[in-house]
């Protein structure tokens, strides 16, 4: 299966697709400084391919909890739970192929990376039976993949980034494809941003942030200073899931949308200085205490809501056909079967039937025999609106594979038109040897059915004299090309 996700459009305002397929092959890495519209773009990335695969967001800020709201994902608040009941907890997301946000912004930095390296290496080490496809997206990288030792201890350090390196390095095999996005390339291991095929560079002022984007990007050190004029939601997009040469791409509007907002101006309160500084230096009561936050969700029932599949939306009828309407539809679809002359076994065809009759909106629940008479008299050419009950009768006395040559003579004697030679007729019956066809007419003939006469000049007619019907005579086999050669041709 092929899925393209919509991303927004380029500078000539035209639709740039990501292919998902591709994109689970080859990961993607996002830069851009904050406020670039990062977090937008992989809200984009995600609302488009909800439907269609897996998804873990590893969310530091709590930006995407709101897709829990719209979609079918778990929001789960990683402060409120221990590692142990983490990893439990992503090993069933894995099982159950659910889709996840893990949402860390009650944590510190060092308890975040933490959490991170224990939920990511749960999917990774999950048993090959649950290898199915995920989309991995972690947010602000350079926090859980850093390219130095910075503040935070360095065991933490240590784990997160084994267990990003495990995701970007070695997760492809195991079905996890990782979307990492970060600030600044430098600040990102090299190890872990390395391994993307797709990159969405948006804008950055450093220098050696542009010149690593420009390298990823393939452009030159001139075309970098490009870089930096790029406006908010505008990307440059290079890789196999997007294109395959450096594009620039505006990213399109999102349905969800995050708590964290950009800053708007708003017009200042109008108050005169006397009134504004009583405000000011009124005593006050203590303001009341804060209500209590929330309690979290008992962990048995956050694993109910993981492994509980989401209720399936109720699938719309298909609008009703009348039974002259749906036998048309069962005749026309039996006639372009046998117009594509397919050698393949009955029951194969059988399967196709169906399957093109419920395309057409029709239920083809009737028995094989049934649908072998109908197949045959599509493959005879006989008129549906005419009756032939009388040939109908006759043919089914007859093994099945018989009944569309049987059915072309009676075709044939109820025009008058000529005999079918042996070639149309060993068609009909499914093989390519004429002696295997004229065997076919001798069974036919012992039965009664049918009356085979041979001319004075080699003509051959057929009659069915239960019917009454006799076809034209005419040669067996076609009159072979017995023309003279071309003047200057040569003889060998």
């Amino acid at each position: 299966m092929t899925a393209k996700i919509d991303m927004g459009s380029d500078s000539s305002a035209r639709t740039v697709e990501l292919d998902l397929e591709e994109l689970l092959a080859t990961r993607l890495l996002v830069q851009g400084n904050s406020g670039s519209g990062k977090s937008h773009l992989l809200r984009r990335l995600l609302e488009g391919s909800a439907g269609l695969v897996q998804q873990v967001v590893i969310d530091p800020e709590g930006d995407f909890v709101s897709l829990a709201d719209a979609f079918d994902h778990i929001a789960v608040d990683a402060a409120a739970y221990s590692l142990g009941e983490v990893t439990r907890l992503a090993q069933r997301a894995r099982e159950h192929r659910a889709s996840v946000v893990l949402n860390l912004e009650g944590l510190e930095v060092d308890e975040q990376m933490r959490c991170a390296a224990a939920f990511l290496s749960a999917l990774f080490d999950a048993p090959r039976e649950q290898w199915f496809p995920v989309l991995v997206v972690v947010d602000e990288a350079q926090l859980f993949a850093p390219a130095a030792a910075g503040e935070v201890s360095e065991e933490a350090r240590r784990v997160s980034l084994a267990a990003m390196t495990n995701l970007m390095c070695r997760g492809r095999k195991r079905g996890l494809a990782g979307v990492i996005a970060t600030q600044r390339l430098a600040k990102l291991a090299k190890n872990v941003a390395a391994e993307a095929s797709n990159f969405l560079m948006g804008r950055t002022f450093l220098d050696i942030d542009m010149a690593r984007a420009a390298d990823l990007l393939g452009m030159d050190r001139r075309q970098a200073d490009t870089i930096r004029d790029l406006s908010r939601g505008e990307f440059m997009a290079l890789g196999p899931a997007i294109s395959r040469r450096p594009i620039s791409v505006r990213i399109g509007s999102v349905a969800t949308a995050a708590k964290n907002v950009s800053p708007k101006l708003i017009p200042l309160p109008k108050a005169d200085e006397e009134d504004l500084r009583e405000r000011l230096f009124a005593e006050t009561e203590a303001p009341p205490p804060p209500p209590p936050p929330p309690a979290p969700m008992p962990l048995h029932e956050l694993m109910r809501r993981v492994t509980e599949p989401a209720p399936a939306a109720p699938v719309p009828e298909m609008p009703p056909l009348g039974e002259e309407e749906a036998e048309a539809v069962r005749t026309e679809v039996a006639a372009a079967i046998a117009a594509e002359r397919a050698r393949v076994a009955v029951a194969q065809l059988y399967q196709d039937y169906e399957v093109r009759c419920r395309m057409r909106g029709v239920a083809a629940s009737e028995p094989l025999d049934r649908f072998r008479r109908r197949l045959a008299m599509a493959q005879a050419g006989l008129d549906p609106a005419e009756d032939w009950g009388e040939a109908l009768v006759l043919a089914a006395a007859l093994p099945e594979d018989m009944w569309a040559p049987f059915l072309a003579l009676a075709r044939a004697g109820r025009s008058g038109e000529d005999c079918p030679d042996d070639a149309a007729l060993a068609e009909l019956y499914g093989t390519v040897s004429p002696r295997r066809a004229r065997r076919m007419l001798e069974d036919i003939q012992d039965k009664g059915l049918i009356v085979v006469r041979i001319d004075l000049t080699g003509k051959r007619s057929i009659s069915l004299p239960h019917l009454g019907w006799t076809t034209g005579a005419a040669l067996p086999e076609p009159v072979r090309d017995l023309a003279p050669r071309r003047a200057g041709s040569t003889r060998r």
